[in-house]
């Protein structure tokens, strides 16, 4: 029955299987002669928007990736761990809504600047007091960057906790420790040289956000050109610093970021405090640099708020938002 029905079905096309059958492979069927059926090409994803997810937005050269980053700006709480989380949290939630990816706070943000209880208020990696921040990581999708004292093992760190919202904890420890003089426009009494405190870390992972890579410094780490080479040399294309500087530094820091920033072809995010901590006033102004070096976003002198900075195929588009108090 099978072969019946094949032949009666090859009767009703005509002998066009014949037809076909009768071109040798290779030589090209005589005019009139049907043709085999075309096959399909697989059609390929451009992979420029394979890889960008923006369908139908062409860049031309080197395509910059998609990046959103954001400078917090603090007003510590001398010692109150509980009230500088909460202002974390403020923070961090104001930056969300402008579409951030990563949040870098202050040295030592989380306890400020107050080197008399710093072994007392010392953080440890699975801290407890971390839960809220974590919780608020993992809920909107960014990693916070957050100072504090930190303990590991029998030695204490000046650290920088990363708080991914995959729930893990990588941690920078500072690895250039410094001390305030007279020549930063202090009047009155100094905190003792953080050495006398502190001991220097080690610890200084890259920090990956989809494709683009950041590093972390924390303060005087700034002030040795070779950390920010090191950095690059590493891949980093974003250069995340927590700092406190006071009015008298301020011109002198900035210019130095601003010149990282231009040599290595990397932006530059700079957090501040916006209020007094350990007895010397604080500069504000948190700043992000572009890769060229300009200042493209700043915050002002006093008082908490982010500075974000977007960019994409157009460019940087910027906010810079001030935290109102309650």
């Amino acid at each position: 029955r099978r072969a019946r029905g094949q032949v009666a079905r090859r009767q009703e096309r005509g002998g066009e299987d014949e037809q076909r059958e009768s071109v040798r492979p290779g030589r090209r069927a005589a005019r009139g002669a049907p043709r085999p059926p075309a096959r399909r090409r697989r059609s390929r994803v451009n992979p420029v928007k394979r890889r960008t997810g923006h369908e139908g937005r062409w860049y031309h050269g080197r395509m910059p990736e998609p990046t959103c980053v954001a400078a917090a700006q603090t007003v510590p709480v001398a010692g109150d761990v509980a009230a500088n989380i909460r202002q974390h949290l403020r923070l961090a939630r104001l930056a969300a809504r402008h579409r951030a990816q990563v949040v870098v706070f202050p040295e030592l943000s989380l306890t400020g600047y107050e080197l008399g209880c710093a072994r007392a208020l010392a953080f440890t990696p699975g801290d407890r007091r971390l839960e809220s921040l974590r919780e608020a990581a993992r809920r909107l999708g960014l990693t916070l960057v957050a100072g504090a004292p930190l303990r590991l093992g029998d030695r204490l760190h000046i650290g920088a906790l990363m708080l991914c919202p995959d729930g893990r904890i990588p941690i920078y420890t500072k690895r250039h420790l410094g001390a305030f003089s007279g020549g930063d426009g202090v009047s009155g009494p100094l905190p003792p040289a953080e050495r006398t405190v502190f001991a220097p870390g080690r610890r200084d992972p890259l920090l990956r956000l989809g494709p683009v890579r950041a590093a972390v410094a924390i303060c005087a780490d700034t002030g040795r050109p070779p950390h920010p080479r090191r950095a690059a040399g590493r891949g980093a294309r974003l250069y995340l610093a927590g700092v406190f500087t006071t009015p008298g530094g301020m011109d002198r820091e900035a210019a130095m970021l601003a010149g990282y920033a231009r040599r290595h072809h990397m932006a530059v995010v700079m957090a501040n405090h916006g209020g007094p901590s350990g007895g010397l006033p604080a500069a504000g102004r948190s700043a992000i640099w572009s890769e060229t070096g300009e200042r493209i976003v700043r915050l002002a002198l006093a008082g908490a708020g982010v500075a974000v900075a977007r960019r994409g195929g157009s460019g940087w588009r910027t906010r810079a938002i001030r935290l109102r108090s309650h």
